[in-house]
């Protein structure tokens, strides 16, 4: 495989977990591991500088931010990278399945793939009823709206360099994956999943932890599929 793969992990108040992140990556099919460090209060940043990771600051809290903050990185670099991985800090995700979720684009030319939460094993607990919901119904508007088939939002995915700086990501914080996807629909990639295995994260979520950020993230995403029609 001559194939250059970046991963970038975005990474909020995240010490206790990122290092099980980072050692189970497969480092052999790896080139680099940007965590982008959202203006964590804790050791998030130490902690992965010494599991040897490249950490980023980004003092704009928000996930999508961290995540531009990873990519703008990137476009830095004088060799860019053939292939960006996402992957969360919160060790919900297993980072060794790395080699399933790019297999679809080295074998098969695809430019975008998704690991599936939905399609794979989801261990109890691990997403709330309102994640479970949410998904579904966005999913289904994206193709009902946009005529291609996900099954997840997940955040564990992989994308062509190219591809990804083709879809001018914008969105701040709760709209990423979902803008990804509804551009990539739009602008008709070779877009397929594979399911992946999902457990319970270290720690309280950001997001779906708390009513405020279940609601604030379900109106994103809803806002997000129907402002990009």
């Amino acid at each position: 495989m001559n194939e250059i793969i970046d991963i970038i992990i975005p990474a909020y108040n995240e010490e206790e977990s990122i290092s099980l992140v980072l050692g189970d990556i497969p480092h052999n099919l790896v080139r680099e591991v940007v965590v982008c460090n959202n203006a964590s209060k804790d050791r998030t940043a130490e902690v992965a500088q010494k599991a040897g990771a490249t950490v980023v600051l980004q003092t704009q809290k928000g996930y999508g931010s961290a995540c531009l903050k990873g990519i703008e990185y990137l476009q830095n670099k004088i060799v860019k990278p053939d292939i960006v991985v996402f992957l969360d800090a919160d060790y919900s995700d297993h980072p060794e399945e790395l080699a399933t979720l790019i297999r679809p684009i080295l074998e098969k030319d695809m430019d975008m793939v998704i690991g599936s939460r939905a399609l794979g094993d989801l261990e109890a607990g691990s997403m709330t009823p309102q994640q479970i919901f949410g998904n579904w119904l966005a999913t289904n508007l994206i193709s009902l709206f946009y005529r291609y088939d996900f099954t997840d939002l997940g955040p564990f995915r992989a994308i062509k360099y190219d591809k990804l700086i083709e879809l001018k990501m914008e969105d701040p914080d709760f709209g990423w994956t979902v803008e990804m996807q509804v551009k990539a629909a739009k602008m008709k990639f070779r877009c397929t999943e594979v399911p992946v295995t999902y457990r319970k994260r270290i720690g309280a979520s950001k997001i779906s932890g708390t009513l405020k950020g279940t609601i604030l993230a379900g109106h994103k995403i809803l806002w997000t599929i129907f402002k990009l029609l």
